[in-house]
């Protein structure tokens, strides 16, 4: 099966049951299916060959759903744009990605156009909210063709990761990879039509893109689209459309951790998923606590479409852990030489099965980097417990090497955030004269809260080793972050001297 068929099934059984919600609109599994089939014929009568690369500019709203099915009913490839960059980011997506089309609102035209004046083609800026002006009105004067011969192991999107290393490179995930992880996440998540999931993270994410839109709408399900991260809003969004499942990033549970006292209906909700980022447990704790809403967290890479673990839905949960591995996934954790390391012990987690992507767009060299013998290694340290549960370290590339002793930044972060005054930290390596690095951490101070750095790392030293302990703490209004929700450590991380 494709997406497209994913798409087509469940508009055979529920056509008339509501796909997706965003503020007053509503759109029923009928209607998204027609427009999708009407905006793959007009694309391909625009010109758009199999396989071409088209970009999409847009919020979470329905017309983002259209455009990326529309896409690949054109028998082209989705390549998401996150909606923040600025022309330079976006020239140089477009430029790697051969993109001659986007698929946009009037809101990001401007930039769209500034970032295609160095291009050495003309880019074709294609509103999606203009009727008189872009391809909607086009769509309504075509009509319905049947879609190009798809295979499986078509490449379906090109999905730039976030960027947190130098530039983003471009996960090339096929049909198959997607289709395989859907229905793998399927296996232990006993969702169905009737589950309504909230959608706040960026569609353009591949987690978002994943859990909350290919998934639901491979059940028939409902799906809430809110277009921008509002605390208290999304909350009432999730009474008043009686949302019943959750999936955030860390940093949105502990914002909801931290707001003022409401009152809130959330007893629709049956349970949250986290991902993105690895969940202190602290927060964990004091949302499950605040609003009774049970986490699962799992673990995932845009590489791997991109579910790896998690915690089994209504089954046993780990607090702690990113759970177990999906079915058809593999897990391994490994040490510098790819031998297995023993259960409990810290290495490196690589991955196989059919989820796993092709591999990066022009970047054989990285490609072969990260894909050994058939393994993704996912620069993710972690460990295995005897019953087969993962549990994330932290990124390989974040390790801080003190005086020859190793310290990983979540380690230490995991005790700062139990302290009653810490509503988030980042903790990250600072060149040390004697030790050759130490750790430092950036602190977010809870609302109405105080208190003084010596306080906080006379805390800290009651419950780690010395070498552990940051040298330094710097309170901060907020910490640095992708649109996904991770922490970017570099942009805390001193320059390094010349």
């Amino acid at each position: 099966m494709t997406l497209l068929d994913l798409l087509r099934r469940s508009t055979e059984k529920f056509a008339t049951r509501t796909a997706l919600l965003a503020d007053d609109q509503s759109v029923t599994y009928g209607e998204l299916w027609e427009s999708v089939g009407q905006l793959g014929t007009t694309l391909r009568h625009l010109g758009v060959k199999p396989g071409e690369r088209i970009g999409i500019m847009l919020p979470n709203i329905p017309a983002f759903v259209q455009a990326y099915f529309g896409i690949l009913a054109a028998g082209a490839t989705v390549v998401p744009f996150n909606i923040l960059y600025k022309p330079e980011e976006l020239h140089f997506l477009i430029e790697d990605a051969a993109i001659q089309r986007v698929l946009t609102s009037r809101v990001f035209q401007a930039n769209l156009r500034e970032a295609a004046q160095r291009l050495p083609y003309p880019l074709q800026v294609i509103p999606m909210d203009v009727p008189e002006m872009g391809i909607l009105d086009a769509v309504s004067q075509t009509p319905t063709g049947n879609p190009p011969k798809i295979n499986p192991g078509d490449v379906a999107v090109c999905l730039y990761t976030s960027g947190t290393t130098g530039r983003p490179r471009g996960a090339l995930l096929t049909h198959k990879n997607l289709m395989s992880n859907i229905a793998s996440f399927h296996q232990i998540a006993p969702c169905d039509e009737r589950d309504i999931f909230l959608c706040v993270l960026p569609l353009f994410h591949s987690f978002a893109a994943t859990v909350l839109m290919l998934f639901p709408l491979s059940l028939g399900a409902g799906v809430v689209l809110e277009s921008r991260f509002v605390p208290e809003q999304t909350l009432r969004s999730m009474a008043t459309k009686k949302a019943t499942i959750l999936c955030a990033v860390p940093s949105m549970y502990a914002v909801w951790c931290q707001l003022s006292p409401f009152e809130l209906d959330l007893s629709s909700v049956r349970l949250g998923i986290s991902g993105g980022a690895p969940l202190p447990i602290e927060v964990l704790h004091r949302f499950e606590a605040r609003y009774g809403i049970s986490i699962y967290e799992g673990y995932g890479l845009t590489e791997a479409a991109p579910v790896l673990t998690e915690n089994p839905l209504f089954g046993p949960r780990k607090v702690g852990s990113v759970g177990k591995p999906l079915p058809e996934v593999e897990l391994r954790v490994v040490d510098a030489a790819g031998r297995d390391v023993l259960p409990g012990e810290v290495g490196e987690i690589v991955a196989r099965g059919p989820n796993i992507m092709l591999g990066y767009l022009n970047q054989p060299e990285v490609t072969a980097e990260v894909l050994r013998d058939g393994w993704l290694y996912t620069g993710d340290m972690g460990r295995r417990d005897t019953d087969g549960y993962f549990y994330i370290v932290d990124r390989k590339k974040d390790l801080i090497i003190v005086g020859g002793l190793n310290v990983y930044p979540r380690e230490v972060e995991e005790v700062l955030v139990t302290h009653p005054a810490v509503a988030e930290v980042a903790v990250v390596g600072v060149p040390d004269p004697t030790r050759g690095e130490a750790p430092k951490a950036y602190v977010v101070v809870g609302p109405g809260a105080t208190i003084s750095k010596r306080e906080l790392l006379r805390f800290v030293r009651s419950r780690l080793a010395s070498f552990k302990v940051p040298r330094d703490v710097e309170f901060c209004q907020s910490l640095p972050r992708t649109f996904s929700g991770k922490v970017l450590r570099q942009e805390l991380r001193p320059p390094a001297r010349a």
